[in-house]
């Protein structure tokens, strides 16, 4: 007698578990996450942008949410929402029907918040993370030196702003609201509409940015102007209207995680 399932049963299990009540309610969980993490990221940006310090990345973000009441317990939270919503989206790519590229988009999802996940972890566990900044850089000094070092850290830098130009795109767009149910309350839609438009739009630029940091340290073969998203936003704080320009990303970087957190509620899982 063979134990092990047919293909066909390991199908409708899968198929199951994503239909399942408690896997979508943790994959809301996710997109609440990425709300908290982005708020943070806004707050501590426009703090920056008026001469406070911090990390305006991840890590900056994870570690202030780790120091506020019940921290733990949120990171935690964060956690099994981010895994969650990397398991729900990889089925759903497996099994939510849809073309080829629908289902190419559902596994880079899944990929990207399985990464938020496994980063997420340590500071919930009471570590550290991998050091934004630094990271950032120790990653492109490696890359630079293998063969073609400037040309793939090039691509990298090209791959971040092509996924900045198409979250301003997104926003500007409005296809965010393809993603949602209608919440039924004009004024609420009205709400989610203008928080997903200027959310997207901001974290757009603030990719963008950081795209063009990696495609300058291929040109210049320096690890060191590629410094991640707390480089690049202080990187606008020291340009003429800096400080302006800074607390408008912050703004909208708080808009995209104030949508986040509606998203949780609304999305159409």
């Amino acid at each position: 007698m063979n134990d092990v399932p047919a293909p066909g049963a390991a199908g409708r299990t899968a198929r199951r578990l994503a239909d399942h009540p408690w896997l979508r309610r943790l994959a809301r969980a996710g997109f609440a996450a990425s709300g908290l993490i982005h708020l943070m990221i806004g707050w501590i940006a426009g703090r920056v942008a008026l001469g406070g310090g911090g990390e305006a990345d991840q890590d900056g973000a994870l570690a202030a949410l780790r120091s506020a009441p019940a921290g733990s317990v949120l990171l935690w939270a964060c956690v099994v929402g981010f895994l969650a919503l990397a398991l729900w989206q990889v089925l759903d790519a497996a099994f939510g029907g849809g073309d080829l590229s629908d289902r190419a988009r559902a596994v880079g999802r899944g990929l990207l918040y399985g990464a938020l996940g496994v980063t997420t972890f340590p500071f919930a566990a009471g570590g550290g993370g991998g050091g934004g900044e630094e990271a950032s850089t120790g990653f492109t000094a490696a890359l630079l030196q293998v063969p073609l070092g400037r040309v793939l850290v090039g691509l990298v830098g090209l791959a971040v702003v092509a996924a900045g130009v198409y979250h301003v795109y997104k926003g500007l767009r409005k296809t965010f609201l393809e993603d949602l149910h209608p919440t039924g309350h004009d004024a609420l839609d009205r709400g989610v509409e203008l928080t997903g438009t200027v959310g997207y739009a901001a974290k757009g630029v603030a990719l963008t940015i950081v795209g063009g940091l990696f495609g300058l340290a291929a040109l210049q073969a320096d690890p060191d102007e590629s410094s991640g998203l707390d480089g690049a936003l202080k990187m606008v704080a020291a340009q003429p209207l800096g400080t302006a320009l800074l607390l408008a990303v912050a703004l909208g970087l708080v808009l995209y995680g104030v949508y986040s957190l509606l998203r949780a509620r609304y999305a159409d899982l």
